[in-house]
């Protein structure tokens, strides 16, 4: 049997967006050029997960990942992007996936009940998540808007700055610790959404954002998709001292596929074995224990291991935890117990 996945990021919405949008819903349907669709999932056991909801910046993709494939590398942080600006797209990539559960591709979870009865009835548990909160405004209307409409989850910045704080560039050899945290705005923003009971994604802040929000946020820590630093020196990988603090609040981090974030010299290209997937989840349970990392894959907006591939190369890994000697129970943690662990505690169920 295959072991079910609970994922802790994707991009497929914004793939499918650039794709043409509702048109090309069929796609996933019936399959794509890319990491996840319904025949991925169903052949890798991808149970659903979180579904990143991103305002992409105008980039040379190509450029970036050729740079990002050099021994060293310090890529331009994108310029801002206005509220004005932002909120129209946020919204389009909403009615992606409101369209996708109408069509029966998906349903949009709330609560970890119904996460559980989505995977108990074989449909993608999808979690609503904004990365990077332009769209959000400092009144927080926005905010109030998209929580009545399932989202659950929201990262205060992507790479870029907002109004509610600092990312970190795509840097490597670097730390996160480059420049200033959370505004005065990103406090009310962590504040506000531990009342309502919205995840706050820890992934791409800087570290002096990191230990703000560990500062006032009284739910457990959360990075949907980040890596250890003392494997892969990148700026987007977190410390030692920042997994301390993760495992220390209950909180999790969902282990990142992207072999930039994976691989000792940080390029992000396809070569790179399985087995450097287990030595961050070895590193990471070491520091947290096991109750306290899970998988955060990136698909569709990142490079991964050849030898995953997409969405239905999942098994791979989980036949790779065994063969390094995780038991059963160890594996079902991570493949999706232990987030559904922590949601509960973050969403009050």
């Amino acid at each position: 049997m295959i072991m079910r996945v609970f994922d802790g990021h994707n991009d497929v919405l914004l793939k499918l967006r650039k794709a043409g949008g509702r048109p090309a819903l069929k796609l996933f349907h019936q399959g794509r050029d890319g990491h996840i669709d319904l025949l991925r999932a169903v052949a890798g056991g991808f149970a659903g997960g979180f579904f990143a909801i991103f305002v992409p910046s105008p980039m040379d993709l190509a450029t970036m990942k050729a740079e990002m494939a050099q021994p060293e590398y310090d890529l331009a942080l994108p310029d801002p992007i206005p509220h004005e600006q932002a909120l129209p797209v946020v919204m389009e990539m909403v009615a992606l996936l409101m369209q996708l559960e109408a069509e029966g591709a998906l349903r949009i979870c709330r609560s970890v009940a119904e996460i559980r009865a989505a995977m108990a009835e074989g449909e993608i548990a999808a979690v609503m998540h904004i990365e990077g909160a332009e769209a959000i405004d400092p009144a927080f209307h926005a905010l109030d808007v998209l929580y009545a409409a399932g989202l659950r989850s929201l990262g205060p910045v992507w790479s870029r700055s907002t109004v509610f704080g600092h990312g970190v560039p795509f840097k490597y050899p670097s730390t996160g610790d480059i420049g200033p945290g959370l505004t005065r705005d990103g406090k009310r923003l962590v504040a506000r959404c531990d009342e309502i009971g919205i995840v706050i994604d820890l992934s791409h802040l800087n570290e002096a954002g990191f230990w703000d929000v560990a500062g006032i946020s009284s739910k457990p820590l959360i990075a949907t998709h980040s890596n250890a630093h003392a494997l892969c020196p990148q700026a987007r990988n977190l410390t030692d001292a920042q997994l301390d603090a993760v495992g220390a609040s209950g909180g999790m981090v969902g282990l990142n596929f992207a072999t930039g974030f994976l691989r000792p010299d940080g390029q992000m290209v396809p070569q790179a074995p399985v087995e450097l997937m287990l030595d961050h989840l070895d590193h990471m349970i070491e520091r947290m224990g096991e109750d306290h990392v899970g998988l955060g894959s990136d698909f569709d907006g990142a490079v991964v291991p050849e030898g995953i591939k997409d969405a239905s190369g999942l098994p791979v890994l989980i036949e790779a935890m065994r063969g390094r000697g995780y038991s059963e129970e160890k594996i079902t943690k991570l493949a999706h117990e232990n987030w559904l662990r922590v949601l509960g505690v973050i969403w009050g169920g």
